[in-house]
């Protein structure tokens, strides 16, 4: 069964950083992509940033330039560095795994979450 566990989450003032991290139980290698999401009270899930299989990275207009989202498939573990933080980075923030599998009745897509660290941004 694939788990996906964060940490790393915390309280902050705003101008600072935070590191989260993300424990992975299977090699990466098997995702079509892993991902940063958060949720605001009130609000949907959102997508933070993306590492597709071929490598590319794509983040949100809201984080481009402050949140880096990195990968070590040594350790199954993905991190995302958030760096002059702001009260509307407020959120629970989750890591997610996307796999593609393929059987005798086509390709079946899986979405697996980790349970969230909360990080709250102070002004």
């Amino acid at each position: 069964q694939v788990q996906l566990a964060e940490s790393g989450g915390g309280l902050v003032q705003a101008g600072g950083s935070l590191r989260l991290s993300c424990a992975v139980s299977i090699s990466m290698h098997s995702a079509n992509s892993m991902a940063w999401y958060r949720q605001a009270s009130t609000k949907q899930r959102e997508l933070v940033a993306v590492i597709v299989s071929g490598g590319t990275t794509n983040y949100a207009d809201s984080v481009r330039g402050r949140f880096t989202m990195t990968i070590n498939n040594a350790k199954n573990t993905l991190s995302l560095q958030m760096n002059s933080l702001k009260p509307e980075d407020t959120a629970v923030y989750y890591c997610n795994l996307n796999q593609l599998v393929a059987t005798r009745n086509g390709v079946e897509e899986y979405d697996y979450w980790g349970q969230g660290t909360q990080v709250t941004v102070f002004s």
